[in-house]
């Protein structure tokens, strides 16, 4: 019997160490990144209710998120009270988008510990996932637990800027600096709230400060080099606009953009290239790039080709009193018969009689009138 006894010890004994083999087996697969070696280790595992949440982990690992989530769920099943399982559960479901269940889950780990910052955070995310106004609560609730907390704070000033609370965003965009000086979104959030209230000196300020922090992409250049061109800094805008093409060479808005800046600045062959590209993209209104490229054409004195320019203009929108004007005065500068130029001018005022244009054709003909008198004494004389 003492045998007998011993026996089955020995038994128990080595059946413990086999299993305990085959978790070490499968521990060290899974650390060494063997993930379905490891899956395989952990199911010949006898105690299945060990070992599920570290299944479910390496199925997350090799992207099987249907068998992870199914994993999870037994493994929470199994360990009701470990809040731990239930916040890895949690945080798959948001990111396989099962959005309602995640928050469902993390409503639950609140419930368990209502200071954790972090559960309100990720409940917040889920429930602004499905449009439940209660996520900027969610978010509240985590910065005043956590006043560090730099991506509860980002969520919600994130909120009050998209609902056209300025102020608010501002508020708390400021407290996330206090700890946090070079948080990227939050710089980014500056700079938008102060270029969407058209204070673009300060929104800038905020912008640059995002490159300086090497950030770079098509929006922050394109909203810098609108805020330099609206405080007149047009050297700098036309260095952030072409900074913007670089993403999209071919963003005929761009193009039409950099066109006018250079306009400004009187670079006026570069101004005619920007425009011209845009306008073969068609993607802007064609009647007043047509007639931006007219005028640029004209100061590089062009007319024959800006006569071209004001004409397509005029066939975009026929009704044009301005695309008609230019197209005029463009005429009155490159035809040399005094009287066709004066014709031009009263046949615009029969045309637009109501056209804002009329003391400028009345001014022209005035002149041109004068000019026509002198010429004929001087014939006389």
């Amino acid at each position: 019997m003492i045998r007998f006894t011993k026996l089955l010890f020995l038994f128990v004994l080595f059946k413990a160490e086999a299993q305990t083999s085959v978790l070490n087996m499968a521990d060290s697969l899974y650390i060494n990144g063997n993930y379905s070696k490891a899956i395989e280790q952990y199911k010949l595992y006898k105690e299945q209710s060990v070992v599920l949440d570290k299944i479910a982990k390496s199925y997350v690992a090799i992207g099987n998120y249907d068998e992870a989530l199914k994993n999870y769920k037994a493994s929470i099943d199994e360990n009701p009270e470990k809040a731990l399982l239930k916040y890895e559960y949690a945080k798959l479901l948001y990111k396989t988008k099962k959005y309602n269940e995640a928050a469902i889950v993390f409503n639950e780990l609140v419930y368990l510990d209502h200071k954790n910052p972090n559960y309100h955070y990720e409940l917040g995310l889920a429930l602004e996932r499905i449009n439940d106004s209660t996520a900027a609560n969610r978010f509240y609730n985590a910065i005043e637990l956590d006043s560090t907390h730099q991506k509860a704070i980002y969520s919600l000033a994130k909120i009050y800027l998209k609902k056209g609370k300025n102020t608010l965003a501002d508020k708390y965009i400021d407290i996330g600096l206090l700890s946090y000086g070079n948080n990227k979104e939050l710089i980014n959030l500056k700079a938008q709230n102060f270029y969407l209230r058209k204070q673009y000196e300060k929104a800038a300020v905020w912008f640059e400060k995002l490159i300086a922090l090497n950030e770079s992409s098509q929006f922050i250049h394109e909203k810098l080099s609108y805020s330099y061109a609206k405080i007149m800094e047009y050297e700098k805008a036309i260095e952030q606009g072409l900074e913007a093409l670089k993403y999209e060479p071919n963003n005929s808005g761009n193009l039409y953009m950099q066109g006018q800046l250079y306009e400004r600045i009187n670079d006026f062959e570069n101004a005619e290239k920007y425009i011209a590209e845009s306008l073969e993209l068609q993607d802007v209104s064609l009647e007043e790039g047509y007639k931006s490229l007219g005028m640029v054409l004209n100061r590089q004195e062009k007319h024959k080709e800006a006569i071209e320019a004001f004409n397509r203009a005029i066939h975009e929108n026929p009704k044009s009193d301005s695309a008609h004007f230019y197209l005029i005065y463009t005429k009155d500068h490159y035809y040399k018969d005094i009287d066709t130029r004066i014709a031009l001018y009263e046949a615009f005022k029969e045309r637009f009689p109501k056209s804002s244009y009329i003391n400028m054709a009345n001014f022209r003909i005035r002149a041109l009138n004068k000019e026509k008198f002198v010429k004929n004494d001087l014939n006389t004389d």
